[in-house]
């Protein structure tokens, strides 16, 4: 009897175990899928960059460079949604490095691509490597983050927009000098990417059982709100995805365009200047999750989306000084929204990390394909000067979010 009571112990410190070893991975993890997700992104924001040597190459009009983003964000938008809904009901580890390696392959192609039909078969294969890692890679960075779920999604998103911020300086450096082939030069970031998602996966695949356990708990346990009223706030936060989105269109797309255009700049320093604006993106997405922890996911969306709106409205009547000051505050300001929007979601649909991060990342990437796609054509019809004067009205649905449900402490009241 005493050598029973004596042993009896054992089985917690062996149960202890695995929690103290994912205690003590969970940076590495999340430093790890920032660190890929700033390389999918950085190959990604390749694609925009490289819309004015495509132009000149090709003899495209701005019709045709608005369809080649139509068809790569489209391929993501339309396919994250199915993917987290999938690996929600049945999970899929080693997805991610699979997944990545659509992108090399989309890559390769777009240094050799010949035609224009090629271009846009390259763009749609680094957008399904995109579907494929951002709602697998978030259900991870949450499974790591130890409940601190704005500092984990703000650290995952801040690697993806350094990523875009680094991509259009990288092109302007070694793509825009030597030609389309040399993109082939980053199919080797998606080597690399691959390599680290491998071991991510293992770390997944180890820690998958009880992190599920605890989404299914999440679930039982989860908010007390009518059906009908989590789908109007999910709406909700889809138009303000809808205003950051389009508008960050506006600007990943087509800024560079508009500094030539009404500037005179040269395409390498107005390159340079993108990556100003895409930096400060990745600064306020670093902000937005930490704050949001502390101060609430809807303050952040407030001042994110609705107190962007007068640096919108002076944007396109600045003058070159002012205009890179405006694009400085308006990426750092409205960047800090994203991380909000995915935590409000999903705390209001628990259990459903995939399906919601597929929904976000994916509606980002679709409303910022169509974006683009529409105000190609606007541009081609008026100007380029014109299409930033009817976008500085985007912010304004930032007004919606005061008929957002309260959540306390990140949750409602159960």
């Amino acid at each position: 009897m005493q050598k029973a009571v004596a042993e009896a112990p054992a089985p917690v410190a062996a149960a202890a175990t695995p929690v103290a070893s994912a205690a003590a991975t969970a940076m590495p993890v999340l430093v790890a899928l920032s660190f890929c997700h700033m390389l999918n992104d950085m190959m990604q924001s390749l694609i925009p960059s490289l819309y004015p040597l495509l132009k000149d190459e090709f003899d495209l009009n701005y019709t045709q460079i608005g369809l080649i983003a139509l068809a790569f964000q489209l391929t993501a938008s339309m396919l994250q949604p199915v993917v987290g809904f999938v690996t929600d009901k049945r999970s899929m580890p080693w997805s991610l490095p699979i997944g990545m390696g659509a992108t090399l392959v989309g890559l390769l192609m777009l240094s050799q691509a010949h035609s224009y039909s090629m271009l846009v078969v390259s763009a749609m294969l680094v957008g399904v490597g995109s579907a494929v890692f951002h709602p697998e890679s978030s259900r991870v960075a949450r499974m790591a983050s130890g409940g601190r779920y704005g500092f984990a999604q703000s650290l995952f998103q801040v690697g993806g927009n350094s990523g875009g911020a680094i991509g259009p300086l990288l092109a302007a450096l070694i793509v825009l000098p030597r030609g389309q082939w040399s993109v082939a030069f980053f199919a080797s970031a998606a080597l690399l990417a691959m390599v680290v998602l491998a071991w991510v996966s293992r770390w997944y695949a180890a820690n998958n059982r009880a992190a599920r356990a605890r989404a299914a708990a999440a679930k039982a346990g989860g908010l007390t709100l009518a059906p009908g009223k989590i789908a109007f706030a999910i709406a909700i936060l889809l138009a303000l995805m809808f205003s950051k989105s389009v508008y960050g269109a506006s600007l990943g797309s087509y800024y560079t365009f508009y500094l030539i255009e009404r500037f005179g700049m040269t395409m390498s320093a107005a390159q340079i200047l993108l990556f100003v604006y895409l930096a400060a993106n990745a600064l306020g997405t670093l902000l937005g999750g930490p704050i949001a922890d502390r101060l609430g996911t809807r303050a952040v969306m407030w001042v994110s989306i609705l107190g962007v709106l007068p640096f919108t409205l002076a944007l396109p009547y600045a003058n070159l000084p002012m205009t890179i000051v405006l694009t400085i505050l308006i990426g750092l300001v409205m960047s800090s929204a994203f991380s909000a929007i995915v935590v409000y979601a999903q705390e209001l649909l628990p259990g459903r990390v995939g399906l919601v991060a597929g929904i976000f990342f994916g509606f980002a990437f679709g409303l910022g394909g169509l974006g683009a796609a529409g105000m190609g054509r606007l541009a081609d019809a008026t100007s380029i000067e014109f299409v930033y004067q009817v976008s500085a009205f985007l912010p304004a649905i930032g007004l919606l979010i005061a008929l957002l449900p309260r959540l306390e402490h990140g949750v409602a009241r159960r």
